[in-house]
């Protein structure tokens, strides 16, 4: 079975076994009440199922409270381990649109077939996706956006880019 991260348990908050999770996921609905997640511990890699029975925003966090567990000391080992679903439940994406496993690993070229690298990161900055692109230690940054890239291939793992004037630089 496939798992995918959707967030990391950075603290526990309050003493009624509430987590303090940094979001690694696009999709709100991920921590909606009801959902299943597994808790991926840090030490030992086990997956334990947990269902999401309260969810709040608080300073940038998300605030989780899990069915089986109401006290501060059954979450406080999770601290650091990461929160993941199975891939079954990802959401149908539109026509454009990418899920960021799909883009990482990805060999870029110019559309002239030059060589730029593979997509190591991927960081959202803001407007779009910044791609972290990086070749014999080299490190490349190349905005999504229509301009520069033109052609995503995923079942051939191959992305094609038309770099404006510096990018390459």
């Amino acid at each position: 079975m496939n798992h995918l991260n959707v967030g990391k348990i950075v603290n526990t908050h309050g003493i009624n076994g509430e987590v303090k999770v940094v979001r690694i996921t696009d999709f709100e609905e991920r921590f909606e009440i009801g959902t299943t997640l597994w808790i991926k511990e840090k030490e030992t890699q086990e997956l334990q199922p947990v269902t999401v029975d309260g969810h709040r925003v608080h300073k940038n966090f998300d605030l989780l409270h899990f069915e089986e567990f109401n006290n501060i000391n059954d979450v406080e080992h999770f601290k650091e381990s990461l929160l993941v679903i199975n891939t079954d439940q990802l959401t149908e994406l539109e026509a454009d649109e990418f899920y960021y496993h799909d883009i990482i690993g990805c060999e870029v070229e110019t559309t002239d077939s030059e060589l730029i690298g593979t997509v190591k990161e991927i960081l959202a900055p803001g407007a779009n996706d910044v791609w972290v692109v990086t070749q014999n230690g080299k490190e490349y940054l190349i905005p999504y956006i229509e301009d520069v890239v033109k052609e995503i291939d995923i079942e051939n793992q191959k992305i094609k880019i038309e770099p404006m004037e510096g990018l390459l630089d």
